[in-house]
């Protein structure tokens, strides 16, 4: 088996080029994103190999080493990477009974509350919990939610805010009708909502991170159970450190089992 850090040409007899493929050894691109997000592909190693051999075949890249060394050394190809393996969809008013409890802590301070969604994916998460802010009769100016998230397509696709029913098939036609704009079978968010929401590209494990300040709640729902006990530990520890009072705890998925 030969194993190549370039795109390595080899002659055959009838002295024609070929180009040499090496998708073998997929363990080091798990490492390094583990390493990188959080994000553990352990349990699904041969999944990841097809994904990530398709990505180099899509690239023109010929070997996973070729493919580590571009984005150890290229920010943006390690950004396009990240974007194609964290790709997750959501819908609107998910796990409602959280947001709920939310909405109540919120009115009994009513103020200046800023509230971190981590992540933020695609939008729904965040604008879900303004819409129930404002349907509850928080007043607008007393709140700002900064969603997170790691992917920069979703962030774009949040800050368009476009969707599909699929997206809102939780929300009551009344409400679909007072916040989005329903365009054939697109649903367009209203600025009413979006005026509420900053998008960031962060990454939970950067040092940079904790310079988003603090924050009244967290919500950090299905996020953990991407990662390894450890690094769940880790994720767990980062975001109630982010917390401005230690009596809130941070608002979990169901899913992520601690």
């Amino acid at each position: 088996m030969f194993s190549f850090f370039n795109k390595e040409l080899l002659q055959d007899n009838n002295q024609k080029l070929q180009i040499v493929e090496d998708y073998v050894d997929i363990v080091p691109i798990s490492k390094y994103f583990k390493e990188e997000t959080g994000v553990t592909f352990e349990k699904q190693i041969n999944i990841l190999k097809s994904k990530v051999t398709t990505y180099c075949k899509q690239r023109e890249i010929y070997s996973f080493t070729e493919l580590l060394n571009l984005v150890k050394k290229d920010s943006i190809a390690k950004q396009k990477l990240i974007d194609y393996l964290t790709t997750n969809e959501t819908f609107f008013y998910r796990e409602f009974k959280q947001i709920t409890e939310l909405v109540n802590l919120v009115k009994t301070i009513n103020s200046n509350i800023n509230i971190l969604c981590a992540p933020s994916a695609t939008g729904e998460e965040p604008y879900s919990i303004v819409i129930a802010l404002l349907e509850a009769g928080v007043m607008p100016k007393s709140f700002h939610i900064t969603g997170i998230d790691i992917n920069s397509d979703a962030l774009e696709k949040a800050h368009n805010a476009v969707y599909r029913e699929r997206n809102v098939r939780n929300l009551t036609s009344q409400i679909i009708k007072n916040y989005f704009l329903h365009n054939g079978t697109h649903y367009i968010l209203k600025d009413v909502v979006k005026i509420h929401t900053t998008f960031k590209l962060e990454n939970l494990f950067d040092p940079s991170f904790k310079s988003l300040g603090k924050f009244d709640f967290v919500f950090s729902r299905n996020m953990l159970i991407y990662f390894d006990k450890e690094t769940k530990l880790k994720a767990k520890n980062i975001l109630e450190s982010m917390r401005k009072d230690n009596r809130y705890d941070v608002f979990f998925g169901h899913a992520d089992i601690l």
